[in-house]
């Protein structure tokens, strides 16, 4: 046994790599997932107490297979357990390079009965992480409206006459577009968490880029692989300007540029021109420019918004994703005033209805027409729809300081 370490941040770690093994020697997904978790509760019980194992991977995943042999044994009669036990790997599946663990659930989470609505939030919980709630935020659906989805995906596997094996040949590609966009997700949950006391959370950011540095590095030609690498990388190169002293949110406007990471903006610029100019533009590249533009502006008054507005319009007609177009109507604003960003703002209060961001960009906007009133009334309505913390208190505190300078500086008595 090795010294104590954080149980929880240890099986965070762990768990993708042992439901991965475990997925992959008897090919049944719910069941496994069950098995892995009966097995982190295990951990949590007996590591505080005996130690941490040297080898816990390898200790979960003896742990969930034997919990999982205990299934098969228990379903023998609708069952086979010798064929379920000997499911392994298809000795003609190339998965991309290194061969992660991590990567290869997200493959496999992908399942071919399965649309991507639905592999997409399935793989989330499996490999991310991430809540149902974190998950919905995402998708801009009720949690309630997730959980039902995730369950019907569940129960879509558990039910299948096609077990959960890894892909074969021309499947990775099928598969591709699923996973990127997973990893893209899990990316941003990680730059900016939708929930809780912490503003990011590094190890879900930074597991995105790892993953997506290892598809690239099997498919160096694809240019959306590219330019999902090149959007983390440039967005990520600004983390240490986000927050301040006590953790509050600071901006892209008020970020001190000289904390960015000008190893990460060089080689992300890199990638991207070497991608652009292959031709072929998909929404992780349109984005990864956005990104560059943003980057490559010496001070927040140099961005070139007049581009940003055209390629968010780009994205916008590529995606048809009211997120888009949210960002779309600040660059807008940025290059025609705030009133033509927010008439753009109108179309969105349906599909939007009740985020967060919606009502921090009408504040914004309001803010920068001079209309204090309703800016201020934008922000705590903003501040209120937010579950995190860090957010919540930087819409306060904006709201607060319209209000302070509607009433003019306090007089000393």
């Amino acid at each position: 046994m090795s010294r104590p370490r954080d149980v929880e941040d240890l099986l965070r770690e762990a768990a993708p790599q042992v439901l991965a093994a475990v997925v992959r020697r008897f090919g049944n997904f719910a069941d496994s997932e069950d098995a892995v978790q009966e097995a982190m509760i295990d951990a949590t019980q007996q590591w505080p107490r005996w130690g941490t194992p040297d080898n816990p991977v390898g200790w979960l995943i003896r742990v969930a297979s034997r919990r999982m042999v205990d299934r098969v044994r228990s379903e023998s009669a609708r069952r086979d357990r010798e064929a379920i036990a000997a499911a392994r790997e298809p000795r003609d599946a190339q998965p991309p390079a290194d061969n992660d663990d991590t990567l290869m659930l997200m493959f496999m989470s992908c399942h071919r009965d399965l649309t991507p609505a639905s592999a997409i939030p399935l793989t989330l919980r499996a490999v991310g992480g991430l809540s149902t709630s974190e998950i919905a935020n995402a998708f801009l659906v009720p949690e309630a409206t997730m959980a039902q989805r995730i369950s019907r995906a569940k129960q879509t596997i558990r039910s299948s006459a096609v077990p959960f094996p890894m892909p074969r040949g021309d499947e990775w590609a099928e598969r591709l577009l699923s996973v990127l966009h997973v990893l893209y997700l899990i990316f941003n949950e990680g730059y900016l968490t939708s929930s809780g006391p912490e503003l990011a959370r590094s190890d879900l950011s930074g597991e995105a880029i790892r993953l997506t540095r290892i598809v690239r590095r099997a498919l160096p030609e694809h240019p959306e692989v590219a330019g999902l690498l090149t959007l983390m990388l440039l967005t990520e190169a600004r983390r240490a300007a986000r927050a301040g002293p006590s953790g509050e949110l600071i901006p892209l406007p008020e970020q001190d540029r000289s904390l960015w990471d000008r190893d990460l903006i060089a080689e992300g610029l890199e990638l991207v021109a070497s991608a652009w100019s292959k031709g072929a533009v998909g929404e992780y590249l349109v984005q990864a420019q956005i990104a560059a533009l943003h980057d490559q502006a010496p001070r927040a008054e140099d961005t070139d918004w007049r581009e940003i507005a055209a390629l968010y319009g780009l994205l916008e007609r590529m995606t048809g994703n009211p997120m888009v177009s949210l960002n779309r109507a600040i660059a807008i604003a940025m290059v025609d005033g705030p009133s033509a960003g927010l008439s753009l703002l109108e179309p969105l209060s349906e599909p939007l209805a009740g985020h967060h961001r919606l009502h921090a960009v009408r504040a914004h906007l309001l803010e920068m027409a001079g209309e204090v009133d309703g800016a201020i009334a934008e922000y705590e309505t903003a501040a209120g729809r937010t579950a995190s913390v860090p957010e919540n208190h930087y819409l306060t505190i904006r709201a607060a300081r319209l209000s302070q300078s509607r009433r003019g500086p306090a007089r000393t008595p």
